[in-house]
C-alpha cells in the first residue's frame, strides 16, 4: 500500500517580523489537526519568547481547573545554545531540533514548529524542513517589506527582502538535503472587515510579487479581539463547544471558527483529510506513516 502522501509532514510558522499572530495561527492549526483526528506534535523554536509554550501551558491549567479533556500536542522546546563559539553552538542546535523532530515525526501524522520573529540559526534550520511554510503577514504596507522592497505609488517591486532570500536558501538546502521542496503560503493577517483602498492595494501588490517570490496567498484571520483573549485559558475558537469552557457562543465566535475552516481549506489540509478518510474506506485499515525526515 502507498504510504508516501502520508507520512508526517512538518509545518513552520515564520517570519521575521514580531505581532503578526505567528502564535496564534500556530496554536489553531494545531487544534484544528488534533479535532480533525490526526495525532499531532509540536516545537517551540522561540524558546527566550516561548509563546505558543506558554499557550499550550495555559490550556493545560484550564482544562485541569475545568475539569474537562481537551485535545493536547505532544511538545517540546529547542532553546538557543550559549557557547561562546558558534560553530560549537550550532551543532549544539542542530542536534537538539533534528532529536526533537525525529522523536515527534515517528509517533504523529503532523509536526508543527513556532519560529521566532527574528533571523537565528534554529530558524533557518526549522525552516528548511519545512513541508509548508506559513508566514503571517498584518495586511499593511508597513509589513510588506518582511517580503519585498516595494516602494512608489502605485507599488513598484525593487527586489526581494532578506527574509524572502533566506527562504530562497533554505528551499536549496532542502532539496539539496533530501529532494523535498517547500511550499511557502504567505497568509494575510489582520484583514480589515471593509474594502478599503489600502486593502485594495495590498492585493494588488501582494499579486505582483506571489509569483516573483515563490509563494502562494492564503486569507487569514480578521482583526477579532476573540483570538487575543483566547490566549490566556489556552483555548481556540474550535474549542468553545466544549461544555466545561463555558463560553457563551456569539456571531464574532461563529465567524472566527468559519475562517479557521476556510484557511484549512485554503492550506490543502481538509483535502488531505478527505484523501485519507478515502484511503482509509478503500483498504479497511489504518494508514501508516513513512519513515521520519533525514
Amino acid at each position: 500500500m502507498e504510504t508516501e502522501d502520508f507520512r508526517a509532514r512538518v509545518i513552520v510558522l515564520g517570519n521575521e517580523k514580531g505581532g503578526t499572530g505567528k502564535s496564534t495561527v500556530t496554536m489553531h492549526l494545531v487544534v484544528s489537526l488534533l479535532r480533525l483526528g490526526y495525532s499531532v506534535g509540536t516545537i517551540d523554536v522561540d524558546a527566550n519568547q516561548g509563546t505558543l509554550t506558554r499557550y499550550l501551558e495555559n490550556r493545560l491549567a484550564f482544562a485541569q481547573g475545568r475539569g474537562i479533556r481537551l485535545p493536547m500536542p505532544e511538545h517540546q522546546s529547542v532553546r538557543p545554545a550559549n557557547f561562546d563559539s558558534t560553530a560549537v553552538m550550532r551543532d549544539d542546535e542542530r542536534e537538539r531540533f533534528q532529536s526533537a523532530l525525529q522523536h515527534l515525526s515517528e509517533r504523529h501524522d503532523y509536526v508543527v514548529v513556532d519560529s521566532p520573529g527574528s533571523d537565528t540559526y534554529l530558524s533557518r534550520l526549522a525552516h528548511s524542513y519545512a513541508d509548508l511554510l506559513i508566514t503571517p503577514l498584518n495586511d499593511s504596507f508597513l509589513d510588506l517589506d518582511l517580503l519585498a522592497d516595494v516602494r512608489g505609488n502605485p507599488p513598484k517591486v525593487m527586489g526581494p527582502s532578506r527574509y524572502s532570500e533566506m527562504v530562497w536558501q533554505m528551499k536549496k538546502v532542502r532539496a539539496e538535503r533530501d529532494g523535498g521542496s517547500i511550499d511557502w503560503v504567505v497568509m494575510r493577517s489582520r484583514l480589515a472587515n471593509l474594502d478599503a483602498r489600502n486593502k485594495r492595494s495590498m492585493t494588488d501588490a501582494l499579486g505582483q510579487i506571489s509569483g516573483r517570490m515563490g509563494f502562494r496567498l492564503a486569507h487569514g484571520f480578521s482583526e477579532r479581539v476573540i483570538f487575543r483573549e483566547l490566549f490566556l485559558q489556552g483555548l481556540t475558537v474550535n474549542d468553545l463547544r466544549e461544555k466545561g469552557a463555558k463560553v457563551s457562543l456569539k456571531m464574532s465566535h461563529v465567524a472566527a471558527r468559519q475562517e479557521v475552516r476556510e484557511l484549512l481549506e485554503e492550506l490543502g489540509l481538509v483535502e488531505r483529510e478527505k484523501a485519507k478518510r478515502s484511503r482509509k474506506s478503500a483498504t479497511g485499515s489504518k494508514t501508516t506513516k513513512a519513515g521520519a525526515p533525514a
